[in-house]
């Protein structure tokens, strides 16, 4: 990440706004900004720790609190997401579910292109799983405070393996989603 290249352009943005630099609240804006957007979008490392066990059903990680950028106007984007795999012999540490989500969540995304990249990132790490499942309710910076102005939120999802195929499993995944 290229922060010099950030805290220029945000300086920039203050010069066009008007904003006079010397003023205390505005002298390290543009570094802090900077070091937030490297914070929200840094890469992480993410080890797949899996334990031998015999468990059978869907594991789910529901309603974790993350934040992006939409990528048209790099306006926040406030998630909750739910995520969900069927194991296969063997389980994910837990702590694993949320880095999954971290580590999908590098730059400003599209929410449907994230929604895909969890369940596509579980499939290509954890080889073997039966299923993965991942919705994603969003509300957007872009269409609450400009434009509509509409504090509605997004919904999507992605299903693969036997989420996509058993509609019981589906709709106990859905519902577990809801509570």
């Amino acid at each position: 990440m290229k922060l010099d290249l950030i805290e220029r352009g945000v300086a920039l943005i203050l010069e066009g706004m008007g904003i006079n630099r010397a003023d205390r609240n505005y002298i390290d804006t543009p570094e802090r900004y900077a070091r937030f957007i490297q914070e929200m979008f840094e890469r992480k490392n993410v080890e797949y720790a899996t334990f031998p066990e015999d468990y059978t059903d869907f594991i789910l990680l529901r309603g974790h609190t993350m934040y992006s950028l939409c990528p048209h106007h790099l306006l926040p984007v406030e998630f909750q997401a739910s995520v969900a795999y069927i194991p296969n012999r063997e389980v994910l540490g837990l702590s694993k579910l949320v880095r999954v989500l971290d580590e999908v969540n590098t730059e400003p995304l599209l929410q449907e292109r994230f929604t895909a990249a969890v369940v596509d990132t579980i499939e290509a790490n954890c080889p073997g799983v039966k299923g993965v499942a991942c919705l994603v309710d969003g509300q957007h910076g872009c269409t609450k405070i400009r434009g509509v102005r509409s504090a509605g939120r997004f919904v999507t999802y992605h299903l693969h393996g036997e989420f996509e195929t058993n509609l019981d499993l589906q709709r106990r995944f859905f519902d577990l989603c809801r509570t």
